[in-house]
């Protein structure tokens, strides 16, 4: 499929580029999409929770009360769950949330979200810039121009640039990555991507 090429001022190019049908217009896989968002967000959890069972907690061991005849649970000492202050039963312990998955699954869940953002028209390429400096109204101007001001953006780049990192970085709702570092994460979290023209080709193979 053929798409628009347009430049910072959002005014169309007469150019156009070609995405990769095999990309950007598959039918989309909802499950490989959830299971790589799940993943992405596991990796990122620290699994420090931890919760003190029975035999770690600190306390006396003398039985609070008799076997029978109290009217309540057999609760034995102060360190049993069923009193305040007492153990967790099968509390949180230290563990690893990561699991794996594989990188067909993966590189299909990207072209998912990428063919879903085509469908809703989410999608706009723009020509190759850069800023001379670090300026955060010449971004607000290219959201403007483009008609994206206000949007959850995501702006992908072909390799690393600080004036365009910095100049989003105290934009709301605006966000910098590189196609090396584009994940289906990132792609189903933006309202809107801005990709750049030289992107697409490295778009293309994925």
């Amino acid at each position: 499929m053929e798409v628009s090429v347009y430049n910072i001022k959002g005014e169309d190019t007469g150019k156009k580029v070609t995405l990769k049908e095999g990309v950007f217009g598959i039918e989309p896989n909802d499950h490989v999409i959830y299971l790589d968002v799940k993943q992405h967000l596991a990796n990122k959890r620290q699994g420090t929770a931890k919760s003190k069972e029975r035999s770690e907690l600190s306390g006396s061991t003398r039985k609070l009360g008799r076997q029978k005849g109290g009217g309540g649970a057999r609760r034995g000492d102060i360190n049993s769950p069923l009193l305040v202050g007492g153990a967790r039963v099968f509390g949180p312990k230290p563990r690893d949330y990561e699991f794996k998955l594989n990188k067909k699954e993966k590189a299909l869940a990207r072209k998912s979200a990428l063919s879903y953002k085509i469908q809703q028209e989410a999608i706009t390429v723009v020509e190759d810039f850069t800023f001379d400096a670090p300026k955060t109204k010449e971004f607000l101007a290219l959201a403007k121009n483009l008609n994206v001001a206000g949007k959850k953006l995501l702006v992908v780049l072909p390799e690393n640039n600080e004036n365009i990192y910095l100049s989003a970085r105290n934009v709301q709702k605006a966000s910098v990555t590189t196609v090396s570092e584009l994940n289906t994460y990132k792609v189903l979290d933006a309202a809107h991507l801005v990709v750049l023209e030289s992107t697409v080709t490295a778009l293309n193979n994925f």
